[in-house]
């Protein structure tokens, strides 16, 4: 016959096993779980911050190379070598004009088509050592076959596809550097006349992609959709032939954001994102080095089980309720973390086990807090002028759209494009401080006058503001408002960089002539710099 005493410990025992053993499986599962989810929603904001930074340049060496090509076929009369060469000069002038607004870029050209003429060939300019760019003597291109479009790339594949491309790295012809192209060709009444289009060094790519680090081991490099390698940091791809790449594995090769390969022996965990330009960027992680924090953490977790087990066995009832109550707090705020919700209250901080592993997990969760939060910040704020940046835009951008999608009728905001005149003079003439103070004056009084809506730099000059609400309803008054804030600060400031000359374009959401909250970002965009031509008129006259 078992004493009372015996039976009651025999049950604590019982009911201490049961609980403890219940609480660590959770534990275990849940860390597991949220580890995992963890490290892949690391990867992947990695991947998106990658892709946004890289995709910046790409959007703007398109956009640029739109615009002239635009221009171009604007300017373009006829085929007279008179008429052409004039073309050309006013090519050459907007295309300078175009590129001081775009970073990154090595050369850029207008080649014009040897069939239209033997004399009039066009430009190219390059800037190998940063010192700015110079007049390069054009390639003859009556020596190579432009039938053949192995040769001569950049000018034989938009001239046979017709269509505006991003072509892969290739080797550039005489200055013997590896770069990545945009070009567009041109016509006129659909006869091809030439191709414009510009060139950015291959080593811009290298150092984005090379940015990117997970973990000890963890690396990004770029392929295509196909799986073959353009840029891979542990090898140099630009020396291999062609059959030499090693092919990126074909089950990394999917529609899935998340996909897990095996490379050289090790598994990986890779997150992939498209680019602009066609190409993917690939961020993996060896997953041993992705799981490794979680497996220790589950055997500390099990260890310290294993103490509280032993340690409850010799108590009483009472310590067993005051051992439980903590580890349910404990559960209930895994509950909380697992459901993203960072704000919890854990008490318990006696000097035991309980206490170690409520530290433990507050300490967890803390740094998780503070480490996303970073994240976030760095991903959403612009450095320079503390606003919101150009993916914070396009996330707000996606939000309108579901709104507009779900009622468009009903939809009322204007969207404000603002670009800074001046900015390169005073970056030319004052240096690049007093361009930063110019850049933080004109934001500043953009978020003082629109101080109800939410403002955003997209460009390095330009600001964006999303008029909706208040704003919306009283922009013609902030409108006016803010030329009589600029013209007072002007009037103001003795030096060009204390000074404000910002040109804004407006439109408001018409569903009758908007499909889409971008078509309403380009009418403003539009109204801008037909507002900034205007300007510029009147201040030479």
């Amino acid at each position: 016959m078992h004493s009372l005493r015996t039976r009651i410990t025999l049950l604590t025992v019982c009911v201490t096993v049961i609980a403890v053993s219940l609480v660590t499986l959770v534990s275990v599962l849940f860390i597991r779980t949220s580890k995992h989810r963890e490290s892949e929603q690391m990867l992947l904001l990695l991947c998106e911050t990658g892709q946004r930074n890289m995709d910046y340049f790409f959007h703007n060496v398109q956009r640029s190379v739109g615009k002239v090509a635009a221009y171009a076929e604007e300017n373009l009369t006829g085929l007279e070598e008179d008429v052409l060469k004039r073309q050309v000069d006013l090519t050459e002038e907007y295309f300078e004009e175009m590129v001081s607004r775009t970073s990154s870029v090595l050369t850029y050209y207008y080649r014009i088509n040897p069939e239209i003429s033997s004399n009039v060939k066009g430009f190219w300019f390059t800037n190998l050592y940063g010192e700015g760019f110079s007049r390069h003597e054009v390639t003859d291109i009556t020596l190579y076959d432009t039938e053949d479009t192995s040769k001569l790339v950049w000018f034989t594949v938009p001239k046979h596809t017709g269509e505006p491309v991003w072509l892969p790295p290739y080797i550039t012809d005489n200055l013997d550097v590896r770069v990545i192209s945009y070009n567009v060709p041109i016509y006129w009444r659909g006869q091809f006349v030439g191709v414009v289009g510009i060139e950015m060094d291959y080593s811009m790519l290298a150092e984005q992609v090379d940015g990117i680090r997970l973990y000890n081991n963890g690396y990004a490099f770029l392929c295509d959709e196909k799986g073959e390698l353009f840029y891979h940091p542990r090898m140099d791809v630009s020396q291999m032939a062609q059959g030499e790449k090693p092919a990126v594995p074909d089950e990394a090769v999917v529609d899935s954001t998340f996909v897990r390969y095996t490379f050289d022996g090790v598994e990986k965990m890779a997150a992939w994102m498209p680019l602009y330009n066609g190409m993917r960027l690939y961020a993996a992680v060896p997953v041993d080095e992705m799981e490794g924090d979680w497996r220790r953490l589950v055997w500390e977790i099990i260890a310290i089980s294993a103490v509280i087990l032993l340690s409850l066995s010799s108590f009483t009832l009472f310590y067993t309720g005051r051992i439980t109550r903590p580890l349910q707090e404990l559960t209930e705020a895994a509950e909380r973390l697992d459901k993203g919700n960072y704000e919890f209250d854990l008490q318990y901080d006696k000097d035991d086990e309980v206490g170690r592993l409520t530290a433990t997990f507050r300490h967890l969760a803390n740094h998780m807090k503070v480490h996303i939060n970073d994240l976030n910040k760095r991903a959403y704020v612009d450095a320079l002028t503390s606003v919101r940046n150009k993916g914070a835009f396009t996330d707000s951008v996606e939000k309108l759209q579901k709104r507009v999608d779900a009622n468009s009728a009903g939809a009322e905001f204007a969207v404000g494009i603002f670009d800074c005149d001046d900015l390169k003079a005073v970056n030319d003439q004052y240096g690049h401080d007093k361009g930063d103070i110019y850049l933080k004056t004109s934001c500043r009084l953009i978020c003082r006058v629109f101080q109800h809506s939410p403002v955003f730099r997209i460009g390095g000059d330009e600001f964006a503001v999303l008029f909706q609400n208040e704003d919306y309803r009283d922009r013609n008054e902030l409108i006016r408002l803010f030329g009589m804030e600029e013209k007072k600060i002007s009037e103001g400031s003795v030096p060009p960089w204390e000074q404000v000359h910002v040109t804004m374009g407006i439109a408001a959401y018409d569903p009758r002539l908007d499909r889409s909250v971008f078509d309403t970002i380009r009418r403003a965009d539009k109204d801008m710099y037909a507002r900034k031509r205007k300007r510029k008129g009147e201040k030479d006259s």
